[in-house]
């Protein structure tokens, strides 16, 4: 069985990190960068975070834990984040995420078995006049329908 490596921090979250080491709200910030590189927050990275900053694994999960745009899981390659805010709520953004578990067998905070989709729910995505308002790794889709679902996700399965 051959040896992996030991998870490192990258050269551009060192220099990062140098950057924002004594900076207020650097862990914000430097959990950012993380997420940025690897598109979730891994569990190997945050206790070498701890260990360079001289701060409590628990310090780092709480603030992980407590923002939502932070991810502890490996998200789908397509990223589809439904609003829920009052305007889309309202308007359907509840059956939008049904039909989303139906259509792609999963739950909301989950990921399908091929690694192409994850769904979140969203508090809002600040377009309440096109509401129900769904985004597919930032793109926004306004008015959605149920029935435009399939050809979204066709679309983004596609690419």
């Amino acid at each position: 069985m051959p040896a992996t490596a030991a998870p490192t921090l990258s050269k551009d979250i060192l220099d990062f990190i140098d950057e924002w080491r004594d900076e207020p709200g650097n862990l914000i910030m430097i959990l950012h960068r993380v997420q940025q590189e690897y598109g979730f927050v891994p569990r190997e990275i945050s206790l070498l975070l701890a260990k360079e900053l001289d701060v409590p694994l628990a310090k780092i999960y709480g603030v992980i834990t407590f923002y939502h745009f932070f991810k502890l899981e490996k998200p789908g390659r397509n990223q589809i984040s439904v609003c829920m805010g009052t305007a889309c709520y309202l308007r359907g953004g509840e059956d939008l995420i049904q039909e989303l578990e139906n259509l792609l067998g999963i739950g909301v905070n989950a990921v399908t078995d091929d690694g192409e989709f994850s769904v979140e729910a969203v508090r809002c995505v600040g377009c309440c006049g096109l509401a129900p308002v769904l985004t597919v790794n930032g793109e926004v889709y306004g008015k959605v329908a149920k029935a435009q679902l399939p050809d979204i996700l066709a679309k983004h399965r596609d690419e």
